[in-house]
């Protein structure tokens, strides 16, 4: 039964997901390795969910391992520069084999809809058509990439008249020119540059790990497009994000959403339920990309007093907040977390264990030039991430004035007398706070 409780507390916190995402239009990659992933089914049923809820899709796919493996078998060599594949006129017959029965078998997998399966009643209809321009890359360094080509043009207007049609569009790693040529292309390319064309609400790319690694081997779970752009300089080429194709997923991340794209996410294909989590939970799952400007999210120092006081100190002389000395803040700098923007706190947050399963969530703050960008939502999940991590199950909070912003985000209203002994004993009943609590688990 607890499993059924929080499976409805889940699916009732999803409404808001689901009615803010319903006519969106989503572009999704999904990378040949992905594709052949034994979890691929999954996706495609959480890809169907997302189609059943309104969501307008544009599905590109890649076909990297296979084109490979097809090349090999016919004893063709394989010749790439700057990690681009180099096509010549007898790859691209077998390449367009390759892609076409790709194409095909997905068709196929969104036509299912065998009773007693996700797929159950779900209509899919697919489009596929030359929406992608393309021209040839031409010579890069003295080498001729032949019919290796790149995106020149896409026909927004084309996919968007399929998706008013309530279709799926699925697009390949092909382009074809005006002159009726055909050219092999990088899915992330065009993934990108479509995302781009559709303004789309968000550019979801399938990668083979849990998001983006930072250079000292940490989850970044957030990223801005100049934090992604700073990592994609500093990735060297022996790194295994720059061999198995994150590093171009990351690179269109940050190109889409340094242009017209609101969000970029990063996750895992073998993760079942990876792209339903990160979609419909607070926490989501891989690597965020977004021009929101979340910035460095990181725990504080004893180096950061000074600007949390800074920050503070307005809150406190109206009431907003509880006074804290310097002395105290230094001595529990341990539970504060900052956001830090170009050497400037604009935001802090603490989370206080109380007891074995509570801790409590207090001093949110952020700068005044910045409280209407979602980094309070921002702070809040990493208190409420950090809260699990310390193996506590609930969180409350004490408030005066943000009842309500608190209320929004899942908490609920809590009597005095059920706050941890330890809180009661310090409860001020001069600011008369109200009390809220939030299970985690």
């Amino acid at each position: 039964m607890e499993n059924l409780s929080q499976y409805i507390e889940w699916f009732r916190h999803s409404s808001s997901y689901i009615n803010a995402h319903r006519k969106k239009v989503f572009v999704v990659l999904l990378p040949g390795e992905a594709l052949a992933d034994e979890n691929f089914t999954n996706i495609v049923h959480d890809i169907s969910l997302l189609h059943s809820l309104g969501v307008k899709l544009v599905l590109v796919h890649g076909a990297r391992p296979q084109i490979s493996e097809t090349l090999s078998s016919a004893d063709m060599a394989l010749s790439y520069h700057k990690g681009l594949r180099i096509t010549d006129p007898d790859s691209l017959h077998l390449i367009k084999q390759t892609v076409g029965a790709i194409s095909i078998d997905l068709d196929a997998r969104f036509s299912m809809g065998l009773a007693n399966s996700p797929m159950h009643g779900a209509d899919i209809k697919v489009s596929r058509g030359n929406f992608i321009t393309a021209r040839p890359l031409g010579v890069i360094d003295g080498v001729d990439f032949s019919l290796t080509g790149v995106v020149r043009r896409v026909n927004a207007a084309a996919i968007q008249q399929h998706l008013d049609k309530n279709n799926i569009v699925l697009l390949s790693n092909l382009g074809y020119s005006p002159t009726g040529e055909v050219f092999n292309l990088s899915a992330e390319d065009i993934a990108t540059e479509v995302a781009i064309a559709m303004n789309a609400e968000k550019l979801i790319l399938f990668i083979p790990q849990d998001g983006i690694m930072r250079t000292d081997k940490s989850l970044a779970s957030t990223l801005s497009p100049v934090d992604g752009k700073h990592l994609l300089e500093q990735m060297p080429d022996d790194d295994p994000q720059a061999k198995n194709g994150v590093r171009e997923s990351l690179a269109a991340a940050v190109k889409a959403s340094s242009r017209t794209v609101h969000r970029c996410h990063l996750i895992n294909f073998a993760n079942n339920g990876a792209l339903i989590e990160e979609l419909f939970t607070r926490d989501g799952n891989g690597t965020l990309v977004s021009r929101d400007n979340f910035e460095l999210l990181r725990q504080a120092t004893i180096d950061d007093v000074g600007g949390i006081l800074e920050l503070i100190s307005p809150l406190e002389e109206a009431g907003i907040l509880v006074h804290r000395s310097r002395e105290l803040l230094e001595a529990e700098i341990e539970y504060f977390k900052v956001i830090e923007l170009e050497g400037t706190i604009i935001a802090c947050a603490a989370i206080y264990p109380l007891d074995e399963n509570c801790g409590e969530i207090s001093c949110i703050a952020i700068h005044r030039d910045y409280q209407e960008s979602g980094r309070g939502d921002h702070l809040l999940r990493a208190l409420e991430r950090e809260a699990r991590k310390m193996g506590l199950d609930t969180a409350i909070v004490l408030t005066t004035q943000t009842a309500h912003w608190f209320l929004e985000r899942g908490f609920e209203p809590l009597a005095i007398g059920d706050l941890p002994i330890k809180k009661q004993e310090m409860y001020n009943y001069q600011r008369n706070s109200k009390a809220f609590k939030k299970r985690l688990s």
